[in-house]
């Protein structure tokens, strides 16, 4: 008799082609409601199906992970972060965590790119008075942005996404800063034409723009705090394609209305979706909502990656893509 398919249920709409294939090869529950699910209908999932394929939007903490039933075996993330699920709560219920690295990272570093130039070159001010009425006609001083060429970029966390930001930035001109918790070997370092800063305070000091591409963890939270943020010259921009709780939103709101910093592109933000309508409000400010990896290639291969780690795990082997809490 054929083996028992493994139980999976899906929290979110996942790209049609990912959902059909993952059909064909478990049992799988699929969302109708491209909504996130409710704390207890997380509860109901996890104590009910072998494998559970989160997003980013699922919370899975301590005391929900303890809601968990037996059966549940594998926490297969649809996102490279898992800042969103208590790896080792999961590992010391014997749940494994996987994820989807090394996905998204030219989709993001693309957009990292563009958030820079939308900051520096004011595309979105442009945007704006482009679609109003207010608009005289081309004049000699007006809409004056800077020039990116030559300008120092500091990279906060050189990752895969950092170091694919870095090769982009070389290629506008930019010179190249980075700081990481571990540095680059020579080779890596030559090759991106980067200049390591073990001091994130200097490094944030001689900058031009600060591209944040660390992951949130714990020793990342406001990171960029206030007292370091008013190390930034009043000329320079900052762009987040990583995590919005590296930066304390509120301190950078109150220095960019005061000129202190002189604008910023996000495409994540401390509270999710909960924007500040202060920060709303700046028009040297772009705001995204979170799709820096928003590309249809991006989703779905995120989705083979998910069902790659599924079907390996149901063969009775180690998911190529395990999370383990030392690597966090």
């Amino acid at each position: 008799m054929p083996s028992r398919k493994l139980s999976v249920v899906v929290t979110r709409r996942l790209p049609s082609e990912v959902e059909m294939r993952m059909s064909e090869l478990f049992d799988v529950t699929l969302r109708e409601d491209d909504t996130p699910m409710t704390t207890d209908e997380l509860a109901e999932a996890m104590a009910n199906a072998d494998v559970l394929v989160p997003t980013i939007t699922d919370q899975l903490n301590a005391a929900l992970l303890a809601r968990a039933g037996d059966r549940l075996k594998l926490i297969a993330n649809y996102g490279a972060g898992v800042d969103n699920i208590d790896v080792a709560t999961a590992r010391q219920r014997g749940i494994h965590v996987s994820n989807t690295p090394d996905v998204m990272t030219d989709d993001t570093a693309d957009m990292t790119m563009g958030l820079i130039l939308g900051v520096t070159r004011r595309l979105a001010e442009g945007f704006r008075i482009a679609q109003s009425d207010d608009w005289g006609g081309w004049a000699p001083t007006a809409m004056l942005g800077g020039r990116i060429k030559g300008r120092r970029l500091g990279i906060l966390g050189m990752g895969r996404i950092g170091q694919a930001v870095a090769r982009r930035a070389s290629a506008f001109g930019m010179q190249v800063h980075y700081h990481n918790r571990r540095r680059l070997r020579p080779e890596v370092e030559e090759d991106l034409e980067a200049t390591y800063w073990e001091s994130l305070d200097q490094m944030v000091a001689r900058i031009d723009v600060l591209s944040i591409n660390c992951p949130h963890t714990p020793s990342t939270f406001h990171l960029m705090n206030a007292r370091r943020l008013r190390l930034l010259k009043p000329t320079a921009v900052i762009v987040n394609t990583s995590r919005g709780e590296v930066i304390d939103e509120n301190a950078l709101t109150r220095m960019i209305r005061a000129g202190e910093i002189a604008g910023a592109g996000l495409d994540v933000f401390e509270r999710g979706n909960e924007i500040n309508p202060r920060l709303k409000a700046l028009p040297n400010v772009i705001l995204l909502p979170h799709m820096g990896s928003a590309t249809v290639e991006g989703r779905i291969e995120m989705g083979e990656k998910v069902l790659i780690n599924i079907k390996t795990f149901a063969d009775g082997h180690r998911p190529p893509d395990l999370v383990v809490p030392s690597m966090l």
